[in-house]
């Protein structure tokens, strides 16, 4: 694991969780960083969210720090935006950054307030334990549901010498993206101007984040942010620039491929490969829809091959296709053939579908050339356990 040149990280307890874990992270770039982010599209929108597009914009792009907190949403509440504020405020001065060029970013409960101090009170500490070493510490830190941690890393060769990257994310439950979905933060020490590296990353979550789904429930903290610091002193150049964004959205495919895995109570990780739609768009909806019906994925908790439950979710999708012409396969198994059964045999597939990965495949024929994969989880009891309790 080789990190991006020029960004350090730290972890600590801040008192935030009920339980003692670290859930206040940081991440500084040592020069600030052009950045691109994209925010939930929820209409309830936590604090962070709002005051980091502000931030975003009063900087011109520029971001030399991230403060993450994990335990509470910081939205909904009384004091939210002056907590956030509070929060920027206190690690600029400490940074020596400007304000607009701090990011905060949330993840927890919603609807109970943040007690300020209990970050501004442990940022001196936060920032001494700042390290080059520490991302894993913070990748940690930044968890709530999750059961593990979920990073990526890449190198890209180039003419003149290799840029990295790295990201880190969360997310378990609450999962249906809109723009972004839950926190993530990928950084890479190539130079990249703030205007592509914002195109950059509409492409690169458009195949990563925004093909994701847990439970169908859209956050209102999302947020996913892109840096790019330059500390390799490499400018790619539009050839390369083109193999630096494939390799942005590797990192974030693997990112949401381990959301999904890790979904709340999930068993299995359910990948969705639609083709033959009218559009890539259109298919992306198809395979939407599939990944958010509670039959398809409680039948594949249960390996039922049931695929009538994956041929009436496409057909809820609002998308135009002939059921006739339309074919469907569970572990590379087909199932159905021209909108009809096709003969196979149950108890096999059924011992396929006990693996923890599945694969349904949809595919339309005729001339539409639209394709889309999606990644989703099954539902299990777990999945209630912990949504019921969340708060307690």
């Amino acid at each position: 694991m080789n990190l991006p040149l020029g960004y350090a990280y730290s972890a600590t307890y801040a008192g935030i969780r009920q339980v003692e874990k670290d859930d206040l992270a940081l991440i500084v770039s040592g020069l600030p960083a052009n950045a691109a982010a994209v925010f939930t599209q929820n209409r309830v929108q936590a604090a962070p969210v709002v005051l980091s597009r502000r931030h975003l914009k009063l900087s011109k792009g520029l971001v030399g720090a991230v403060v993450i907190n994990a335990g509470n949403a910081n939205c909904a509440t009384r004091t939210g935006a002056a907590v956030a504020l509070a929060t920027c405020k206190a690690a600029a001065k400490l940074l020596r950054l400007t304000v607009p060029q701090v990011l905060p970013a949330s993840t927890g409960v919603i609807g109970v307030e943040l007690d300020p101090r209990k970050i501004i009170d442990a940022l001196p500490r936060l920032i001494a334990g700042l390290g080059s070493d520490r991302f894993d510490a913070a990748a940690h830190a930044i968890l709530t549901t999750d059961l593990v941690s979920k990073t990526a890393f890449a190198e890209v060769k180039l003419r003149r010498a290799t840029v990295r990257i790295a990201g880190m994310t969360k997310g378990s439950g609450m999962i249906h993206p809109q723009m972004a979905t839950t926190l993530g933060f990928v950084m890479t020490d190539a130079d990249i101007p703030v205007a592509p590296l914002r195109k950059m990353l509409g492409r690169t979550v458009e195949r990563s984040y925004n093909r994701l789904s847990v439970d169908g429930d859209t956050s209102t903290n999302d947020t996913l942010l892109l840096l790019a610091n330059g500390a390799s002193g490499i400018r790619p150049d539009p050839k390369e620039m083109r193999k630096v964004e494939e390799a942005i959205a590797g990192v974030m495919e693997s990112l949401a491929q381990a959301i999904a895995r890790d979904g709340e109570g999930a068993s299995k990780l359910i990948t969705i490969v639609v083709s033959g739609a009218p559009s890539d768009s259109g298919a992306a909806r198809i395979a939407r829809a599939i990944a958010n019906s509670p039959l398809v994925k409680t039948a594949v908790a249960g390996s039922d091959p049931n695929w009538g439950r994956i041929l009436s979710a496409a057909g809820n999708s609002g998308v135009a296709f002939d059921p006739a012409k339309t074919d469907i396969s569970m572990q590379n198994v087909v199932v159905c053939r021209a909108g009809l059964a096709a003969p196979f045999s149950e108890p096999e597939l059924k011992a396929r579908l006990d693996a923890p990965e599945c694969e349904i495949r949809v595919t339309v024929r005729g001339k539409g050339k639209g394709s889309a994969r999606f990644w989703t989880c099954d539902f299990t009891e777990g999945y209630i356990r912990i949504n019921a309790s969340y708060r307690t």
